[in-house]
């Protein structure tokens, strides 16, 4: 579905398929996916009450687990009833996506006769890939039926223990009951539950005995970015621990891995293990690109031992060392997590080779970096810098309204400096890309989103502006000061910047090989995913 906007943007009125209607007003004829979209977009935030809750200093709500439980029962279901999903659940600052990503491969290839469920979240190109079963997004007719009877229920069970507790939940907490009404309905083997935010209040956090719980990589770089110290972020992570569940985590800083022992032991979980170093594990080349994916292979490893020797699934050779089974290698070589560390070829224009990699901190962005400037992936296998016939790169970059993009950027050049003299290749940073392109989450050229990527949270200001594409762009010239001018372009939609992608690679002169890093947000990568075609090769 493709909504068009006219700017400035007024959320009120849209046009979609040139019917004008209100999200608060129209009455749905039909029970397609679009329609579901169409009402899962009513569920947003807008821009100014998040940006109200920013300023006041306070939790988005402070009540979010009690009121999932709510919902929950009014769609009807119990917190009990949820451990027939035989949950993992997983969370981190770093990671929690590619582990949870490890694990549900490991399982459906270790066993292919099991139902296997993942919840995750954002989504890149289409809602429904949050809700996975056996490795793929359920179908748009599926997603509508389950869609459409949890919003029924909700509708007509609206008597609420709380009367402050709103009459429906947002936008992310619907698509978890959404999730647990399709895994419950659909008689799941495992479930793999990534938590969105946080995790003690996080409403996947209200399945009362999981299998076993993970915390990925705590980074450090999100202390200054949510205003908290990693002692506080480790105490929410740590909040998905259970009683008599084991406790698992990968190597953290001294202070956090503290709190989460602390958090185990008060939570009272059967065990809390520090994941060590598996053997085997560095010489498997893993479906997921970056060194610092080892770490997450290892924590998915040790959380599905766990699980299928709980379940009575795992040969008992396996069960007590602390070898690699062989049975785990081939979910650990075929994983796939879309829009991470990813090469795309363009299947359209052939001289174009897309670089996606959805890192959005500034520890993300040296990992990112680290993968891109490597031998064979952003620059050629031998070197030679005196090759003045090798392809333009391209930078596209956006980040999150508030987060510096000084910071971002300068990581960037700080890590890109490092591994272009770890490979002995002569270019400066300077020469790295010959064009850089910030541009706006804005889906298409008229101003429009593609239904699944509408956002309500992008203050209009913005929009219209280019606020933040203007500060990158200024960032930019003052972290790279020779760099051309003529070369920075601030563009107001991913199909603008798809479209000088495009530019670059058919000169006058003719066509030539392009390489494209775009980063910053999965968002963007998920709109160049969408406008530039990809999807049939990179999802």
């Amino acid at each position: 579905m493709r909504i068009a906007f006219s700017l400035p943007f007024r959320f009120r009125s849209l046009s979609v398929n040139n019917h004008r209607f209100s999200f608060t007003s129209r009455k749905m004829s039909t029970r397609s996916y679009k329609d579901a979209i169409e009402h899962l977009n009513t569920l947003q935030s807008n821009a100014a009450t998040l940006e109200a809750v920013r300023a006041a200093g306070a939790r988005l709500n402070p009540n979010a687990i009690p009121e999932t439980i709510e919902y929950l029962g009014r769609i009807g279901y119990t917190t009990q009833g949820l451990n027939r999903l035989n949950v993992i659940h997983i969370t981190g600052t770093k990671g929690k996506g590619s582990t949870s990503a490890f694990t549900d491969s490991i399982l459906r290839h270790a066993k292919p006769d099991w139902n296997v469920g993942l919840y995750s979240s954002p989504h890149l190109v289409a809602v429904r890939e949050r809700i996975r079963i056996n490795g793929k997004p359920i179908s748009e007719e599926v997603f509508a039926k389950f869609f459409f009877e949890v919003w029924d229920r909700l509708k007509a069970n609206d008597v609420r223990e709380d009367p402050a507790t709103p009459p429906m939940p947002n936008y992310f907490r619907y698509l978890t009951l959404l999730a647990y009404h399709a895994f419950l309905t659909l008689k799941v083997d495992a479930t793999i539950l990534e938590v969105g935010i946080g995790g003690a209040s996080d409403s996947t956090n209200i399945v009362p005995k999981p299998i076993v719980a993970g915390v990925t990589a705590l980074g450090l770089d999100h202390t200054s970015v949510l205003g908290k110290t990693i002692s506080e972020i480790a105490w929410q992570k740590g909040g998905i621990y259970k009683e008599g569940v084991p406790a698992l985590t990968v190597n953290q800083p001294e202070e956090g891995m503290k709190v989460l022992q602390a958090r185990a032991e008060e939570l009272k979980a059967s065990e809390f293990t520090i994941v060590p170093f598996i053997p085997g594990l560095s010489s498997i080349k893993l479906g997921l690109a970056g060194e610092h994916q080892v770490q997450n292979a290892a924590l998915a490893v040790s959380m599905a031992r766990i699980f299928l020797s709980s379940r009575g699934a795992l040969p008992s050779y396996a069960e007590t060392d602390n070898k690699l089974p062989k049975e785990f290698i081939p979910g650990l070589e075929n994983t796939k997590w879309p829009g991470r560390c990813q090469t795309v070829p363009d299947p359209q224009y052939s001289n174009t080779t897309w670089f996606l990699d959805g890192a959005h901190t500034v520890e993300s962005l040296d990992c990112c970096v680290q993968w891109f400037i490597s031998p064979g992936v952003g620059i050629a296998p031998v070197p030679n810098p005196s090759d003045i016939s090798r392809p333009p790169r391209v930078l596209i970059f956006n980040c999150t309204n508030g987060r510096s993009g000084t910071s971002f950027l300068g990581s960037i050049i700080t890590k890109a400096r490092a591994q272009l003299q770890l490979h002995g290749v002569k270019e400066t940073t300077e020469e790295l890309f010959d064009h850089v392109i910030f541009c706006s989450n804005v889906t298409y050229a008229d101003g429009g989103f593609k239904g699944d990527l509408t956002s309500l949270a992008m203050p209009t200001s913005e929009l219209v502006h280019l606020k933040t594409q203007h500060e990158l762009a200024d960032a930019w010239t003052a972290l790279v000061p020779s760099f051309p001018t003529d070369a920075i372009h601030v563009l107001p939609s991913i199909e603008h910047a798809v479209n000088k992608v495009r530019t670059i690679a058919s000169p006058p002169t003719g066509e030539r090989e392009v390489n494209v890093l775009v980063t910053g947000s999965l968002h963007l990568v998920g709109g160049i995913i969408e406008v530039a075609g990809l999807s049939a090769v990179a999802l």
